[in-house]
């Protein structure tokens, strides 16, 4: 029988899904649970809409994404920080840093875990920064650390 999910089901499917099942397990546990829905054509038809919608909102998501990615690409921002000898900063800059100050001189709000930051910064000069924008979106940003 097909079922379209509700719900994430183990083995089965993830929620959305239009999905095969054996006829008993989808009468006797997945229906009356309201973890799927029958298959039939009015549930089909408004499923094929949802999946369209979907599909636009994941376009204007790349869209979104590709656009920042853009811009990231032609900017360079600049901190400047405390240093010893050997231009060594005496902290660190971290990814919430960089994130505070991509918001300030570009006015981009971007999540600080999406900044692929291995370890932190503790030396002046010029960095690239990776940052993972969407699911096949990176990009490197140039940050340039100054000495006071």
């Amino acid at each position: 029988m097909k079922v379209i999910l509700l719900k994430d089901v183990k083995n089965l499917g993830k929620k959305g899904d239009l999905v095969n099942s054996k006829d008993g397990y989808a009468r006797n546990f997945l229906i009356p649970r309201k973890v799927a829905i029958e298959a039939n054509e009015e549930n089909l038809k408004n499923w094929e809409e949802e999946q369209k919608r979907l599909e636009e909102e994941e376009k204007e998501r790349v869209a979104h994404f590709t656009e920042i990615k853009k811009k990231l690409d032609k900017s360079k921002i600049v901190l400047t920080a405390k240093a010893g000898e050997s231009d060594k900063l005496f902290g660190a800059i971290t990814s919430n840093d960089i994130r505070a100050a991509i918001k300030d001189q570009l006015k981009i709000d971007i999540d600080k875990k999406k900044i692929d930051l291995k370890e932190n910064i503790k030396t002046a000069g010029k960095h690239k920064v990776p940052i993972k924008l969407y699911t096949d979106i990176n990009t490197e940003l140039a940050v340039e650390i100054k000495a006071e």
